[in-house]
């Protein structure tokens, strides 16, 4: 069901967008407002919000988030401290999905990465994150690379001042 939804999603996107670096943006965008409001979701049911490193959070989105989300298994695959790969070979998004030629520059599922930046930057982590590989681009796994730009540090306002 999740699949033709977001089937109709990407139809829609196409009818209302000429380029599709604008469907790109608008699936990211879409995406960030869901992980905005996901992330309180997530951390209630996984319990999972000790993490002392970046490390440790990309751990937890690929070996719990994708699990419970997309029902898919994920990999993290290290390139620095700072950036990361989330390595899924399954995708509930691609299914039944062939992109036309006229299209190899749309990332179908590009609304995962927005949803991972919202979510998040939600928690005080603000990350670039895009597609890097995609199994509909003839590529054997998806892959989405996360960089982390900065930890954003609380304040708070001495009232007292």
């Amino acid at each position: 069901m999740l699949t033709f939804t977001y089937g109709s999603l990407i139809v829609r996107l196409i009818k209302d967008f000429e380029k599709t670096e604008e469907i790109n943006e608008q699936l990211d965008r879409m995406g960030y407002n869901i992980g905005v409001r996901i992330i309180d979701d997530f951390l209630a049911k996984s319990g999972n919000y000790n993490c002392q490193s970046f490390k440790d959070t990309i751990d937890v989105i690929s070996k719990t988030a994708f699990k419970m989300y997309l029902g898919i298994n994920c990999d993290a695959l290290v390139y620095s401290d700072k950036e990361f790969g989330l390595i899924f070979s399954d995708n509930p998004l691609n299914d039944y999905v062939e992109l036309p030629e006229r299209y190899n520059s749309l990332w179908y599922s590009n609304i995962v990465c927005g949803i991972i930046r919202g979510a998040l930057e939600s928690i005080n982590i603000k990350v670039e994150c895009k597609y890097n590989k995609d199994v509909l681009k003839g590529h054997e796994t998806n892959e989405i690379r996360v960089k982390l730009v900065e930890i954003i540090e609380e304040k708070f306002i001495d009232e007292e001042a």
